[in-house]
């Protein structure tokens, strides 16, 4: 895997007047970090440390063409006035110098624009909408987080004003003098937004746009609004910029949305009128109930196939968006599907991805996990952070300082604290030995795999970086006093993770109740009979003699075909690991019940991916209850109150997935025997992967 080339990916790359490195790009990803419109020197160096990674073309976030009018946050930059070219001009230069080149995102967001809501104004749209969305979902958000989201808008409700022919005229002309602005600063083209919502892409399908003029109605007449737009940027700058159109390939969630036979033909317009390529993205309509279809979709390659069959209709290069990982794009591109890739989350995660796969190191692109941590920032017009890049945001804290002097550290526990603690230090110029009481890496984060698939891209990563480092590793070794005094070490990181205590309630020490621990140690091969019951030990003692448990992807396979547990399963605890295991289940065709203390269901997932979640379980015929107050276990049922209402489900199986606490009685002895030590990931405060991995970082980064 390491040795894989991507040719066709790092070739360079055409699109009208520009000419790109490769064909790799940065698409908009909202930072957020503008002050009044103006780009601040952090935004810059954002977009510079992708750019010096290698990415051939960046892409700002949206940037607001009649700045605040139209805009979704004050803090995008802005395009309405010569004051706003300065910082332009600066991140154009900076971008230049690191070799890249830079697309600026222009858009009016029309009906979604929240600094006009908060300002009383009304919105602009093609007509008054005649439908509302469901927002349920949003009884899986706390107090707190709606709190933020209304703050956006000033907890005021949306007007809007029906776009009249001087609003049109008025529109195109404002992005044409946006287009201008942007050629003065000397960036290499502009994206012209025709999705998303925001104003073009509302005109564009019949479920918004229900205007009977010559913007309304047949597909030309509702794509005419953006070839209006198009054409005057392009006889403005069209000498000087490369004009890209987003536009989704595909809407979802709701009847009457733009389909892909639309989306060809509007792209073909869009072609005629001037855009010189056509950036394929997807918009799941309703962010509360879809936002994983689009436009962040879940699904590796997601818009893939519609930005094929959008390429077979133009003649101008089409860039594919969504969840393009590196191997999926070099072999699209081969197969003339496309003509660019955009990374957003991937470059998130790993600025330097593109300097990587040029270089033959493709093992040692950090992954993105599809956590949503990054994008749900959105939501609250904040700024992103990644679970698993604690540098996003704030790339002054790279290249790692080295170590003042040199120390053996010694590592306890090999689940994401440890390894990424291992690995920065050793960065750093650290001797590190890694110790495990288990016979493999991952820890907890193994077991999360068996839910999460995409961590498992996360382990494949540190295993590779503890090869790649030669980090001495010594598994199947507990840690005690005198164990760590014998390895000799200057200092010690304990990462030995969350405690998961059995439930106090009665009934919660019967056989049929399991914990967290107990299931990994199952699948581990380490759980004895009194544990996990007899038949599950010997499944995991099995997956233990021959080695097959050591995949989690066969795990997760040979599970649905066989699963020696009964079918009536109750999981206690609606948080990240109960909500995931509870639809992991009912995938493999078990009754699933799933009991949850309080309102709001899969914290702290982030809130699109609980969303999604809650939803999923509920299509896999979990039966969830909220609120739930357990008052007894039995041998083959669970009973639990809800108000005054009691209720009562059987159970083959009980799955304690709540009451996960930190600790770190290793620490405590290790002071007490006078070894220095620090406390990293889950042992200090239970926050998972997102946690373990900023939490290492901010001890090892300076120890």
């Amino acid at each position: 895997m390491s040795t894989r080339t991507f040719p066709h990916l790092m070739a360079t790359g055409r699109i009208g007047p520009m000419e790109t490195p490769n064909r790799i790009v940065l698409p908009a990803m909202d930072m957020n970090v503008s002050e009044h419109g103006e780009i601040e020197q952090t935004e810059i160096d954002h977009y510079v440390a992708r750019a010096k990674g290698g990415a051939g073309l960046i892409i700002t976030g949206a940037c607001a063409i009649a700045f605040p009018i139209g805009a979704a946050s004050m803090k995008e930059p802005g395009l309405s006035d010569d004051k706003y070219i300065p910082g332009l001009k600066a991140l154009a230069d900076a971008i230049h110098a690191a070799g890249s080149k830079l697309c600026i995102q222009s858009t009016h967001h029309g009906k979604v624009a929240r600094v006009d809501v908060a300002n009383d104004r009304a919105v602009l749209a093609p007509n008054q909408p005649d439908y509302s969305y469901d927002m349920s979902a949003l009884a899986d958000s706390t107090r707190e987080e709606l709190g933020k989201m209304g703050a956006a808008t000033a907890g005021k409700q949306t007007s809007y004003k029906e776009m009249t022919q001087e609003d049109v005229d008025w529109l195109i002309e404002t992005w044409a003098d946006a287009a201008e602005r942007i050629a003065k600063a000397g960036a290499d083209a502009i994206e012209i937004h025709a999705a998303h919502g925001y104003i073009l892409g509302v005109f564009l399908n019949q479920r918004d746009n229900k205007r009977t003029d010559a913007y309304g109605g047949s597909l030309a007449n509702r794509a005419r609004l953006a070839c209006e737009v198009i054409a005057a940027v392009k006889a403005r700058v069209g000498d000087k910029l490369a004009i890209l159109v987003r536009v989704a390939g595909e809407e979802y969630g709701q009847e009457g949305g733009l389909t892909l036979p639309e989306a060809i033909e509007a792209s073909k317009l869009f072609e005629e009128a001037g855009a010189d390529a056509i950036h394929v993205t997807g918009w799941g309509r309703n962010p509360f109930d879809n936002f994983t279809d689009g436009p962040l979709p879940n699904k590796v390659g997601a818009y893939l196939e519609n930005a094929a069959a959008v390429k077979k209709n133009v003649n101008v290069p089409v860039i594919a968006v969504g969840r393009m990982l590196p191997e999926i794009s070099e072999k699209a591109i081969a197969e003339g599907k496309i003509d660019y890739a955009a990374m957003g989350r991937q470059l998130l995660a790993d600025p330097e991805l593109p300097n990587k796969l040029r270089e033959g190191r493709f093992s040692e692109v950090r992954p993105c996990i599809n956590c949503y941590l990054c994008v749900a920032e959105n939501f609250f017009d904040d700024t992103p952070f990644c679970a698993v890049n604690p540098a996003l945001g704030n790339e002054a804290v790279l290249p790692l300082k080295p170590a003042s002097q040199a120390k053996h550290v010694l590592v306890v526990g090999a689940g994401p604290a440890g390894l990424e603690s291992a690995r920065v230090l050793t960065e750093r110029g650290h001797r590190v030995t890694v110790i495990d009481k288990s016979d493999r890496l991952g820890g907890t984060m193994w077991f999360s795999t068996m839910t999460t698939p995409d961590n498992e891209r996360l382990l494949r990563w540190f295993k590779a970086e503890i090869k790649r480092l030669r980090i001495a590793v010594k598994l199947n070794t507990p840690a005690t006093v005198e164990t760590i005094r014998a390895l000799n070490p200057d200092h010690v990181i304990v990462a030995t993770g969350a405690v998961r205590p059995k439930p106090d309630f009665p009934g919660g020490d019967l056989p049929i109740v399991q914990t967290g621990d107990t299931l990994r140690a199952m699948m581990l091969g380490t759980a004895t009979a009194e544990e996990a019951g007899a038949v599950l030990s010997t499944l995991g003692k099995m997956g233990r003699l021959s080695g097959v448990t050591k995949s989690p992807e066969f795990v997760r396979q040979f599970t649905k075909f066989w699963l020696p547990i009964g079918k009536d399963v109750v999981v206690i605890g609606g948080s990240l690991v109960g909500l995931e295991l509870a639809e992991f289940l009912a995938e493999r065709g078990r009754r699933v019940t799933l009991l949850h203390e309080k309102q709001q269901l899969g914290l702290p997932l982030a809130m699109p991916r609980r969303w999604t979640a809650v939803s999923d379980a509920k299509k896999h015929g979990v039966q969830i209850h909220r609120n739930a107050v357990i008052t007894r276990i039995t041998e083959k049922s669970v009973q639990w109150t809800v108000g005054e209402e009691s209720f009562s489900a059987p159970a083959a199986m009980v799955v304690y997935a709540d009451g996960t606490t930190s600790a770190a009685p290793l620490a405590d002895e290790l002071r007490n025997a006078g070894i220095p030590c620090d406390v990293v990931g889950d042992a200090g405060a239970v926050n998972y992967i997102h946690g373990a991995i900023h939490s290492s970082w901010k001890v090892t980064a300076e120890l």
